[in-house]
């Protein structure tokens, strides 16, 4: 039987590659987006929402809809996030974790 070397976190080097890059917050914001626009678009799914109805839900735009959808733009506001999520009749939690 072989022993398997005690190896770091998976991803760690590209972990410590984005920050010496400076670029670890924008790829954190960046998929913490695609997985808000993910789950907001199964709830959409789910509910038979389509981006129109959720726009009049929200009483916005449908371009304010596609730029929340939009899982490579991360320049969403928490009160848009919230309009969307309260549109679907979800609320939205946030933590802080070490």
């Amino acid at each position: 039987m072989i022993a398997k070397k005690s190896s770091r976190h998976v991803g760690s080097d590209f972990e410590e590659f984005l920050r010496s890059e400076g670029r670890f917050d924008e790829a954190t914001a960046i998929a913490v987006k695609r997985v808000l626009a993910w789950q907001l678009e199964r709830e959409m799914k789910r509910n038979n929402v389509t981006r129109s109805e959720l726009a009049r839900r929200m009483k916005t735009s449908r371009a304010v809809v596609h730029r929340l959808l939009d899982r490579d733009d991360p320049a969403v506001t928490l009160a848009t996030i919230s309009r969307a999520a309260a549109a679907l009749g979800k609320t939205v939690r946030l933590r802080l974790a070490a």
